[in-house]
């Protein structure tokens, strides 16, 4: 494969998506070979650089992606849960590799998702900073080593404009943090505490969402012990964070085997 590779980036006027493009047009092995939004955008047929800070270069914003993709080997998705289905079925009979960023998806369709990851190679991951998916293995390891004496909450904040709550990333450090202490993750899962409730049991893994302002992303593992307590921290400060590890997934994506992969596999751990 001779570089760069062409990529398609879905979203691309999203708050995340104009971070993605602009990470893929100053990639050295990437190239920008197209952009997709809702077909209802009003600004279909413009050249994406020039709405993103780039300027001209020639990518128009499409509102279809065989279209946009019919020179890409990889498509980069941050939109919605509905649209990724979309965009799938497509990219399988294009032979696209995805890399989807996407979050707020239901069991079912991360059981779709699943299901075309048989016939061509996805990178999935509710958050694509290369700290925070470090962060799970070091949470998991903390979980085995401290033990049941110490209780595992997750704090989360996210800006007033985020739509799903808790985030991805903090049902991800729950999944991880349940398996770690041999939990079930449905049964284990508390989203929230009111009134008369009784004492906290030995079973359980709070996750707490906050909304407000511009805050990018916080995640917090806190273990409370007895006597002491440990708090493992993640905060980003930029989208940049993200588009980081989104154009590093389109890198290692482009050629690899149909199947569902995640950063920590592009990330080797």
């Amino acid at each position: 494969m001779s570089w760069p590779i062409p990529v398609t980036v879905c979203g691309a006027l999203g708050r995340m998506g104009q971070r993605v493009v602009n990470a893929v047009a100053q990639h050295s092995k990437l190239s920008l070979s197209g952009a997709v939004e809702h077909p209802d955008c009003s600004d279909l047929g413009t050249d994406v650089g020039l709405l993103t800070g780039l300027g001209a270069i020639g990518v128009e914003i499409s509102g279809d992606l065989p279209q946009a993709a019919k020179n890409s080997r990889v498509y980069i998705d941050f939109t919605n849960p509905e649209a990724v289905i979309e965009h799938l079925d497509q990219a399988k009979k294009m032979g696209l590799a995805a890399v989807i960023g996407t979050t707020g998806l239901d069991p079912g369709q991360v059981d779709i998702m699943t299901e075309y990851s048989k016939s061509v190679p996805i990178v999935w991951a509710p958050n694509m900073s290369l700290g925070v998916n470090l962060m799970y293995k070091v949470a998991k390891l903390m979980a085995m080593s401290l033990g049941p004496d110490f209780d595992i909450e997750i704090i989360e904040a996210h800006h007033r404009l985020k739509k799903d709550a808790p985030s991805g990333t903090a049902l991800k450090l729950h999944e991880v943090l349940a398996e770690a202490r041999r939990l079930d993750p449905a049964k284990s899962l508390v989203t929230g505490r009111e009134g008369q409730i009784g004492a906290r049991t030995d079973d359980e893994i709070g996750v707490l969402a906050v909304r407000g302002g511009d805050i990018v992303g916080d995640h917090t593992v806190l273990f409370a012990g007895p006597g002491e307590r440990l708090e493992l921290i993640h905060r980003a400060t930029s989208r940049d964070t993200f588009a980081a590890g989104a154009v590093r997934s389109a890198v290692w994506i482009f050629d690899k085997k149909p199947g569902l992969y995640s950063l920590t596999d592009v990330l080797g751990l």
